[in-house]
């Protein structure tokens, strides 16, 4: 039965590494069949994206992820895919028996050097690893009800001059 309350113009990812292994589910559709990437999906209509990182990590690989910083954002004119860096909460990696064929801990060197991991995944495989505070989220209130987040760059500061 199709979810119609799915929103295809917005998607998520996490990046979750754990003892030197980052998690990777085998991709069983589509161009990216038979492939180890980074699980994610579609965001719901009235849906944080970091809800939806928990929700698509839980459903596609049984572990429970607690998203973090954002470490890269893909976008066009018609969509938009944002990668966070998440922490490994619990759960043991399982598959999801239509999504993906396997869930596993791959060494991250080894990930990194695999042919059958995808440049993406390996490009945020990267940038997830990378020192620095990389995009936080801010502290933001809206008069509006939907949940807002507010990303930038570190903390406001004040400038030398103030």
């Amino acid at each position: 039965m199709e979810n119609t309350n799915t929103n295809y113009s917005q998607s998520v990812t996490a990046v979750v590494i754990r003892d030197g292994r980052v998690l990777l589910a085998r991709h069983t559709y589509g161009g990216g069949a038979g492939k180890l990437i980074i699980p994610g999906g579609y965001v719901e209509y009235g849906e944080s994206p970091q809800a939806a990182v928990i929700r698509e990590y839980e459903e596609e690989t049984g572990v429970l992820v607690k998203p973090g910083q954002i470490i890269g954002i893909r976008f066009n004119a018609h969509d938009w895919y944002v990668a966070f860096r998440a922490e490994y909460v619990s759960g043991e990696p399982r598959s999801d028996g239509d999504e993906n064929s396997e869930v596993l801990w791959v060494d991250v060197k080894e990930a990194l050097e695999r042919e059958d991991v995808p440049e993406l995944t390996k490009k945020l495989i990267v940038c997830a690893m990378a020192e620095g505070d990389g995009f936080v989220q801010l502290p933001y209130e809206s008069a509006h009800h939907a949940p807002f987040s507010l990303y930038g760059i570190g903390e406001e500061k004040p400038k030398k001059d103030e």
